[in-house]
């Protein structure tokens, strides 16, 4: 198959999956990066059934990956991020080193090496940001002080991170 119609099926296909499963979330009353997700899931080549280009895919998942975070530096400002410094910096400095460090502890009693738990504890004490800012949107709790809270401490674990 030409590279030409695998880029075309990939975005296609994780377009139209998207397009499917975020209607049917929004009509459940969930978000609909839930149905993102499930998406995401389906057309990977961990699940069974259609398999997208793998390459292509990773091309296009860091494109949204860039284009994600250009959406958080839209929706939150540093005036913001100075107003909840205090609660945020330490915060996330303590909830990102006490998950980090759990996670090393569970994965090396599971036969890991410390290092490969510390990279996958460092990895699971990162939450979502761009996740959480949308769901905070679709709530219309974006722009409340517990809104401003949640997204500067997750900025500050983006940053620590």
């Amino acid at each position: 198959m030409s590279q030409h119609l695998n880029i075309i099926l990939t975005l296609t296909s994780g377009l139209t999956a998207a397009l499917i499963l975020g209607f049917i979330t929004q009509k459940i009353k969930l978000s609909p990066i839930v149905g993102y997700l499930l998406a995401g899931i389906i057309i990977s080549p961990y699940s069974p059934g259609y398999i997208a280009d793998i390459e292509v895919a990773q091309q296009f998942a860091e494109i949204g990956v860039v284009l994600l975070m250009f959406g958080v530096g839209l929706n939150f400002h540093l005036s913001d991020l100075i107003a909840v410094y205090k609660i945020s910096f330490f915060g996330a400095l303590v909830q990102s080193t006490a998950t980090a460090l759990a996670t090393m502890t569970v994965t090396h009693l599971l036969g890991w090496s410390w290092s490969a738990g510390l990279v996958f504890g460092i990895a699971i004490s990162v939450t979502s940001t761009v996740v959480l800012i949308k769901v905070l949107s679709d709530n219309r709790h974006l722009h409340t002080p517990i809104g401003h809270t949640a997204v500067g401490w997750l900025v500050m674990e983006d940053i620590q991170f």
